[in-house]
């Protein structure tokens, strides 16, 4: 089965905003900390995905953001997940509490000390880079195990 998401990582004074994910039951990020977004509903482009989530989990309309790569998750228990990652770094509006766990301001630098997904260490170093557009796979045993990546097409060692 086949999943389209967006992910967004909210930039502002040399932190990003992160979502702990504690809250839903049954989550598969369960206790990681993630960027903002969520699952394309019918007809959305990448960019209506990432508008309307970004407001729904924040309460911020984005006002400046750049689309950074396609990353394809394969979860090891049949699911695979096409993500469109972007980077914001303009927004308005007030904050709103978020349903799915707590919303911080984590520095950049301190971002490897949180409890991630392995492959998100990945794109968070081609984000540092400030490659241009990528495609990412990301494949895992079903559980928290990164067994293979691949940056456009080519194998990294995991």
């Amino acid at each position: 089965m086949a999943k389209l998401s967006t992910l967004c990582y909210i930039e502002q004074d040399g932190k990003y905003l992160m979502l702990h994910r504690t809250v839903k039951k049954n989550d598969v990020n369960k206790d990681k900390w993630i960027g903002v977004g969520g699952h394309f509903e019918q007809d959305e482009s990448p960019e209506e995905c990432l508008l309307r989530e970004v407001k729904e989990e924040t309460g911020y309309t984005l006002t400046s953001y750049r689309y950074r790569g396609i990353v394809t998750f394969v979860s090891g228990s049949g699911v695979t997940e096409y993500m469109s990652l972007f980077t914001a770094d303009g927004f308005e509006g007030e904050p709103c509490a978020c349903d799915e766990g707590e919303l911080e301001w984590v520095e950049k630098n301190k971002i490897g000390e949180l409890n991630l997904w392995e492959g998100d260490k990945i794109f968070f170093r081609l984000l540092e880079e400030d490659r241009d557009f990528f495609s990412l796979k990301l494949v895992y045993d079903g559980k928290d195990g990164l067994v293979y990546a691949a940056l456009n097409g080519r194998e990294l060692e995991v």
